[in-house]
């Protein structure tokens, strides 16, 4: 994972359809492959913490008043030419949105605390309400993000994010 993370095109990962591994190499002339300090680091960090990898429902059927859970979906797409939205097998439409949606009201019911990043349809479309609608009642923040990912480098810089969650201090969980 270290070596396709590194060597990959922008450090992207994804899958296609048939769920097999589909980014091109990146041009790098001598990536650094294996950082030890960092990577001792980063073992250090996430000592004591539970990685799940699955379906995101099942990644938290066991969460109570103890838990705290970030979710980073794909992103809703802004536009009708930006609607990448397939970094795993089977894609992530408006009805997964939703499904997330309903998961993070059962999550607040049973206590565990939660926040999701997003897209902020309102950059492109003032009118659209959607994640107004589906998360009423949560708090929901725009922020400005730094985009590294675009073939187009001309296409990177700052977009406009949401940070939904069910608690409020200063976004601190």
């Amino acid at each position: 994972m270290l070596f396709m993370n590194r060597t990959c095109f922008n450090g992207l990962y994804r899958v296609n359809a048939k769920g097999a591994f589909n980014v091109p190499f990146g041009r790098y002339a001598n990536p650094q492959i294996c950082d030890e300090e960092t990577l001792r680091a980063d073992a250090a960090a996430l000592s004591g913490v539970e990685i799940l990898n699955g379906d995101f429902a099942n990644a938290v059927s066991g969460a109570d008043a103890g838990w705290f859970v970030y979710f980073d979906p794909p992103y809703r797409p802004l536009s009708s030419t930006s609607s990448f939205c397939d970094y795993t097998q089977g894609g992530f439409d408006d009805g997964e949105q939703r499904r997330l949606a309903a998961l993070c009201r059962d999550l607040d019911g049973k206590g565990a605390r939660w926040l999701l990043s997003n897209s902020d349809p309102k950059g492109r479309n003032p009118a659209d309400s959607f994640f107004d609608e589906l998360y009423a009642g949560f708090d929901i923040q725009g922020v400005q993000a730094t985009r590294m990912l675009n073939a187009n480098p001309e296409k990177r810089g700052k977009l406009g994010e949401l940070l939904i969650s069910n608690y409020t201090n200063g976004g601190k969980p």
